[in-house]
């Protein structure tokens, strides 16, 4: 049975690049060549996406493919990037080797965001410093994740760690956990983020009981508490965040 599925997914691709091969585009449906000649920047998010689907199907070119599947995520690249191959594979050829290829760029987009993060010495000022330092790792996640971000006196980043993974709507926090970590770098101060998979950002009761113990829990350790910042890919699908301290609740 896996034999078929291989060979039908192996036609497939065969019949796409057989019915409208590069050489076959016209002109202004040709961005790689468009690349070359003009460079990357120059190219649209659907002549982008284009050049990874390699071809389209008969009676329609590979860019009109691209803006079918940018019309599936909303024209969102971030909520493209959550899509699977389940829902990626209802595109009218759509094949498994496409698919796996979108779905390879997007994530490598979402590692190289967070290594460039990692690689530079930050200092987080405020919430759009810390929402841009965690979206890679939170924004299009399927189940909810808890960080800690661990400060200097000046603001740097002296480490993160995840301090928990739960399910679709919650998370246990164990803030031992969190202010050992603290103590460990050495940090006079901390950020927190976590995510909400539903886009909703509005904080739950038990969000913000669970600031309250934090920041009592750092006064006593005298590590101040900066921020907590629910992260979430909102239904308009841009990432997006609600931040604790630019609300008052720190």
């Amino acid at each position: 049975m896996y034999f078929c599925t291989e060979f039908q997914d192996r036609q497939q691709d065969m019949d796409e690049n057989f019915y409208l091969t590069v050489k076959e585009w016209s002109n202004e449906d040709k961005p790689r060549e468009k690349m070359l000649a003009k460079g990357k920047k120059e190219l649209t998010n659907a002549e982008l996406l284009a050049i990874l689907l390699r071809s389209g199907v008969r009676g329609k070119g590979a860019v009109d493919m691209a803006k079918e599947v940018l019309q599936v995520a909303g024209g969102s690249l971030t909520e493209l990037s959550r899509l699977e191959y389940s829902q990626l594979g209802k595109i009218k050829g759509m094949g498994e080797a496409k698919a796996t290829t979108l779905m390879a760029a997007l994530e490598l987009g979402w590692r190289m965001q967070s290594e460039i993060n990692s690689a530079k010495e930050l200092i987080l000022k405020d919430s759009h410093d810390l929402f841009n330092y965690m979206k890679p790792l939170l924004a299009d996640l399927d189940h909810e994740e808890f960080w800690a971000v661990y400060l200097s006196n000046r603001n740097k980043v002296l480490g993160r760690q995840r301090i928990t993974t739960g399910g679709l709507t919650g998370t246990y926090v164990d803030t031992r956990v969190l202010f050992r970590g603290a103590l460990e770098h050495k940090a006079v101060a901390i950020m927190v983020a976590h995510n909400h998979p539903s886009g909703l950002l509005k904080p739950s009761t038990e969000d913000r009981q669970l600031t309250k113990q934090i920041e009592q829990g750092g006064k006593v350790l005298q590590i101040k508490l900066k921020e907590h910042m629910i992260i979430g890919i909102t239904s308009t699908g841009q990432a997006d965040y609600y931040s604790f301290q630019d609300n008052g609740l720190i």
